[in-house]
């Protein structure tokens, strides 16, 4: 599925005038966050959402109306009970929308940005022209301000809102998708790839067993038949990594995760019995790793949901690896 922003440029380059609505603020439970964006064209075609269906309309209208006035505006719009309830919410609230044109060189910057796997904040002024600009991880030239807010929205992954009035710039955070390692290309990894892709993530899939890679089983995910110690050093594993072992083969697993217990990656997972994986335990101590190393790895990886088949494991690994990227401990709620 594409994002708006990517089919905002797609639309531009048809010869459509086209529009974005961002969410600026919302309610304390709204199904979307601030920095949601929903594109419009002229003729009414839309892709996104800023409020799960209550306002879409209303928004809709605004962007037809920028379009053709060339100037960009706010939206307030207070959310009664009764709407609230319809998109899933327990009550009202409020909702700030910000609609302004989409610019096609700022839009062409983005997808460069994409391509390169570059961290970038749409900057968007809050007037009436709306203007839009990029600026990089850095914030070359940037104020002390507006540089620590970039760092911040980059490092938090929300949108940060900077300054007040006709003043105030809104920087949504446009980081590259969170990427998934996963190794061993079983039943449960057809699963759990799917379910990955449709979260957001970019899922490499690592088996030196080159027969269980099959292309049609895995669409969209990136194929490796070399060994993990040979093809985790390539992927560069970061603080916006997460990994799953899947095969229960030592001579593959314990390989990955000397690698990366060794890295910054925020979720290691191992599927396997706990007898499995107070083995899996004993033998990396022996290679030198500490109870605190030790301890970064989920074995058996997954939420204790009870699990039974493929499917069912997959969304119990997907669910913890999430509560990991959030910041939520399992039953605590947000730290």
């Amino acid at each position: 599925m594409k994002d708006p922003l990517t089919l905002a440029l797609d639309w531009l380059s048809e010869g459509r005038s086209v529009a974005l609505a961002i969410v600026v603020q919302t309610w304390g439970s709204a199904p979307r966050p601030a920095g949601s964006v929903l594109c419009c064209d002229d003729a009414g075609e839309f892709a996104g959402s800023v409020s799960g269906g209550c306002v879409e309309v209303a928004v809709i209208e605004a962007a037809q109306q920028t379009l053709r006035t060339g100037r960009a505006q706010s939206l307030e719009f207070g959310v009664s009970d009764e709407q609230a309830w319809s998109v899933g919410l327990a009550c009202g609230g409020s909702l700030r929308v910000f609609v302004t044109i989409a610019q096609r060189a700022v839009l062409e910057s983005l997808r460069a940005a994409r391509a390169e796997a570059r961290a970038v904040v749409l900057a968007t002024a809050l007037d009436e022209s709306g203007a839009q600009r990029l600026i990089g991880s850095d914030a070359p030239g940037e104020a002390s301000e507006v540089a620590a807010a970039v760092g911040a929205a980059l490092r938090t992954d929300a949108a940060q809102c900077l300054g007040e009035g006709a003043q105030a710039i809104l920087l949504v955070p446009l980081n590259p998708p969170q990427r998934l390692i996963i190794v061993g290309a079983v039943h449960i990894a057809e699963a759990l790839c799917a379910m990955a892709r449709i979260a957001g993530h970019a899922v490499t899939l690592i088996d030196p067993r080159s027969a269980f890679l099959r292309p049609a089983l895995f669409p969209g995910v990136t194929l490796t038949d070399r060994w993990p110690q040979e093809s985790l050093p390539a992927l560069e594993v970061d603080a916006r990594c997460a990994a799953v072992l899947l095969t229960h083969d030592p001579k593959i697993d314990d390989p990955a995760l000397e690698l990366l217990l060794r890295s910054p990656a925020y979720y290691i997972g191992a599927l396997g019995s706990r007898r499995t994986h107070a083995r899996r335990l004993e033998r990396l101590a022996a290679r030198g790793f500490t109870p605190a190393e030790l301890a970064r790895i989920q074995g058996p990886a997954g939420l204790p949901i009870g699990a039974r088949t493929p499917a069912e494991i997959a969304v119990s690994v997907l669910a913890q690896l999430t509560a990991a990227l959030r910041g939520v401990a399992e039953g605590v709620g947000p730290r």
